[in-house]
């Protein structure tokens, strides 16, 4: 299998760390965001949408983080066929979308991606509006938390899903430290060898 992805993305860091922990092996094609690599015709006839990841299996071409995810770990217990447990999965990776992924970028955006990017200084009322948003999204997953330690009971693909994205906090700006059973299953998340392998794959890329 090949993977198309930028290893600082949480998307991409997601999928690496997913494929990490059920031992799939992938080739891996750095497709570099911040010099526009995505929106070349040869990536956008693999990815219409130009966004990473992108899995190539054969002739299956599969984008969206999530399917990917999903995909690679089928039939692994990362993937729970209890009714209950995988409605909790879909809840908590549909959260992430509609919820804590939106807030996180508006200041990931303005902190990281415009130093990168040389487009000036962050506008502060974003930052600030992410920040509340953030820290409203995170009070609500801290209480979920407050009395098992994964999301869907078990480890499962949804605590990568926002394990991920939660890992980018600290470079955003943004604290986890006052809920505290967040901080306790982030840090449980990151001392896995499969998140610490996709972290160090991100270094390499900054």
């Amino acid at each position: 299998m090949r993977l198309y992805d930028f290893p600082f993305s949480p998307n991409c860091r997601k999928v690496r760390a997913v494929a990490y922990e059920v031992g799939v092996p992938l080739e891996h094609v750095t497709v570099n965001l911040l010099q526009g690599e995505s929106r070349a015709p040869a990536f956008l006839a693999k990815n219409p949408m130009g966004r990473v990841p992108v899995l190539e299996d054969g002739e299956l071409v599969l984008w969206e983080s999530t399917a990917i995810i999903r995909y690679l770990a089928a039939g692994s217990e990362l993937v729970p066929t209890a009714r209950g447990a995988a409605a909790e999965v879909d809840r908590w990776i549909a959260w992430q979308l509609a919820h804590l992924q939106p807030a996180m970028s508006k200041v990931a955006f303005e902190r990281v991606v415009k130093r990168l990017t040389r487009q000036g200084p962050p506008d502060e009322a974003i930052v600030a509006a992410g920040s509340a948003e953030f820290a409203d999204m995170t009070r609500i997953l801290d209480s979920a938390l407050a009395r098992k330690e994964f999301l869907a009971g078990a480890l499962s693909i949804a605590d990568f899903a926002l394990a991920a994205h939660y890992s980018l906090a600290e470079a955003c700006g943004l604290d986890v430290a006052p809920f505290a059973h967040v901080d306790a299953w982030l840090s449980r998340m990151l001392s896995r060898s499969s998140m610490q392998r996709a972290l160090a794959d991100a270094k390499v890329v900054q």
